[in-house]
């Protein structure tokens, strides 16, 4: 295989996502109590539930990023040095919007679909479960920057392999990938936010969002909505979707809850 020196993109491609999700997570941190009426669960709750401290999180989301980059920097600077052994221009950019949005999709369809099986293999294999992806599910109450807490080698399955495979499948250059990766992180951590704050955009445009998502944080949802980081696609053809709905607790904030008509059905 054919190694090139990373261009600006590929290091763009790499880094730029890893500064999005501080910088995103970092702006739910400041918001603080100015969010406590968009809670999907009191700090109380999230003090006792989560048996994680935030300082463990924060080193463990760094060590899955330090796998994400090493994997990101050979995958571009492979791809890059095959072009350059082909004699293809390096990085050529799609001239057509339509052609980046083609791109765009087909990335999400394959990522989705990849975390779909993924994570539901991670839940059904009591092995994987047990000494993988139980380290995420410690976060019953989900936070921003705890989106990315996983076991690293759930991180390079679900998250670095599948990105590695939206990029080769769709076709997009190092430069479309800046801002796919950029926009999936941004999506991911919105998905763990824990808050249901009014006129969210990525709660406008999909309907696989932080309450959803929570759903399968909780103890009865853990066999349901496995589908992430997008659509609700592949949990309402295989039967693993949990509908739900949303619930002003009195204290304030609000409270996602299984509708009556599964609680009956289960």
């Amino acid at each position: 295989m054919d190694f090139s020196v990373p261009s600006p993109d590929d290091l763009l491609g790499t880094f730029v996502p890893i500064a999005v999700y501080w910088i995103y997570s970092g702006i739910y941190v400041m918001l603080g109590d100015l969010t406590t009426q968009y809670r999907l669960h009191t700090k109380a709750e999230e003090d006792k539930k989560n048996v994680v401290s935030k300082r463990s999180v924060v080193k463990g989301v760094l060590v899955q990023q330090a796998f994400q980059i090493s994997v990101s920097l050979l995958l571009f600077t492979a791809v890059s040095g095959r072009e350059a052994a082909a004699g293809v221009p390096l990085s050529q950019q799609p001239s057509s919007p339509t052609v980046i949005l083609l791109q765009f999709m087909v990335a999400m369809v394959v990522m989705d679909t990849w975390q779909y099986f993924m994570h539901r293999l991670m839940h059904v294999n009591k092995f994987l479960y047990r000494h993988i992806h139980s380290k995420h599910h410690t976060l019953v109450v989900p936070y921003a920057f705890g989106a990315l807490y996983n076991h690293p080698l759930e991180g390079l399955i679900l998250d670095t392999v599948g990105g590695a495979l939206s990029f080769l499948v769709s076709g997009m250059t190092p430069r479309t990938a800046i801002f796919f990766f950029s926009f999936a992180t941004m999506k991911t951590v919105d998905d763990h936010c824990g808050l249901w704050l009014p006129g969210n955009i990525f709660h406008l445009l999909f309907n696989n969002n932080s309450a959803y998502h929570d759903i399968h944080h909780q103890l009865y949802g853990t066999k349901y909505n496995f589908s992430q980081p997008f659509f609700i696609t592949w949990d309402k053809i295989l039967g693993t979707h949990m509908p739900y709905k949303l619930e002003k607790r009195e204290e304030g904030g609000f409270e996602a809850r299984p509708t009556p008509a599964l609680k009956k059905i289960n």
